[in-house]
């Protein structure tokens, strides 16, 4: 498994990150220890997780899982989003910002948090003031580095030039969805990571498993897989457009002797900006099988044409 410095900052990360949204919601504590111990054992050193992952148990399973091994690997965590159904748990001001950390470090049994993420932007707190806070806990040593999620690209230029021009320390990273299946992040945040020095997480990269190979045109989801979780929802992305290009992508990847799902993460991995791919998973074999693919390196015409059959 080979690393990538995040962003312009010093820390590395495996290119194949775990992301844990599944822990405490989709797994227990038993099955949650036997994905990061495949994912350690695969070389993965980025875990993903955040405050309100299921109902605040991810952060506690992903500790208890790491034990003695987490000064080995990197610890990312989210806050931002309502705990809880609790509305003052939510947003970006110093008040929740400075008992939300403590939350995350007592659940995931830690003294730091190496990669503290804002969730989603708060339009009710001015962002200078969650940078202030954010600045204030890397200075304490409770969080190393800052990175944001869901934001546009006017709003990670905006945030870098207040910390720039205040002296605060800056986002590295920028985690947003980014999949062949929807390429949204490619048009503004991507270019704005470029030119601001952050690294790309990209999240959901299999398209909530779209590209895994799990479906089937005209047949029901698989009653354990995310799309029939999510009901309507889930029934909506199964569109016969979407599984006109999974069907291309497929073709086209078996022809090479691989498959979707190698190729989605090399797609990815080939992206200028993207540090490491978050994937979750319920199973060892499915980390083993994610790691597996970041192996594969395609060529600028590779994809070019890959996004071509994406369009």
């Amino acid at each position: 498994m080979h690393l990538r410095r995040l962003g312009n900052s010093g820390l590395k990360v495996s290119e194949v990150g775990l992301g844990c949204n599944n822990f405490g919601m989709r797994i227990d504590q038993a099955a949650s220890q036997a994905v990061v111990d495949a994912a350690l054992d695969a070389g993965i050193n980025f875990f993903d997780t955040a405050d309100i992952y299921g109902g605040t148990k991810s952060e506690v399973f992903l500790g208890q899982a790491l034990g003695k091994r987490r000064a080995e690997v990197v610890v990312a965590t989210k806050f931002g989003m309502t705990v809880g159904g609790d509305a003052r748990k939510t947003g970006g001001s110093r008040r929740w910002i400075m008992q939300a950390v403590e939350d995350s470090l007592r659940r995931l049994g830690t003294d730091w948090i190496d990669l503290y993420q804002f969730h989603q932007p708060d339009p009710d707190t001015p962002v200078d003031e969650t940078l202030r806070a954010l600045d204030d806990l890397v200075r304490q040593g409770k969080v190393r580095y800052l990175g944001n999620s869901n934001f546009t690209g006017w709003q990670i230029a905006d945030a870098d030039w207040i910390a720039r021009t205040e002296g605060l320390n800056r986002f590295v990273s920028a985690q947003n969805e980014l999949s062949l299946l929807n390429r949204k992040s490619m048009f503004e945040v991507l270019p704005a990571c470029e030119r601001f020095g952050l690294g790309f997480l990209p999240y959901f990269p299999l398209a909530s498993g779209l590209l895994s190979g799990k479906y089937r045109r005209g047949e029901a989801p698989p009653a354990d897989t995310r799309l029939a979780a999510w009901g309507e929802r889930g029934q909506r992305a199964l569109t016969d457009h979407n599984f006109d290009k999974v069907e291309a992508l497929t073709a086209w990847a078996q022809a090479r002797g691989r498959t979707i799902l190698d190729l989605a993460f090399a797609w990815l991995l080939a992206q200028a900006p993207v540090a490491s791919v978050i994937a979750g998973a319920t199973r060892p074999e499915q980390v083993a099988a994610n790691a597996a693919a970041a192996d594969w390196r395609l060529t600028a015409e590779e994809v070019a044409e890959v996004t071509k059959l994406a369009a």
